[in-house]
């Protein structure tokens, strides 16, 4: 999502959802892992998979790794609909 404009702690929104609390760890942990050995980017995921929500702030990125629940509930592609969504799949 795209926020350019809309707030000014960040450009960009990525919001995912995971099946388990597993897998909302590996999401979390694979986009840090790969962003510090790639481009140096040091981050570290907030939240908690158990209770539903990990966010790993990657300064102009913040990924929103969401189980099913959580993110129906937050709706966040509404509460933040002045952005503009670049990629939506499922």
């Amino acid at each position: 999502m795209d926020l350019q404009g809309v707030v000014s702690f960040t450009d960009y929104f990525v919001i995912c959802t995971g099946s388990s609390d597993r897998m909302l760890n590996a999401l979390a942990d694979g986009v840090s892992d790969e962003l510090r050995q790639k481009y140096q980017i040091k981050t570290r995921p907030q939240g908690a998979a158990e209770a539903g929500w990990v966010i790993v702030d990657c300064g102009n990125v913040i990924l929103h790794v969401f189980a099913a629940e959580q993110r129906a509930y937050y709706n966040l592609e509404e509460l933040w609909r002045e952005g503009k969504t670049l990629l939506k799949l499922q």
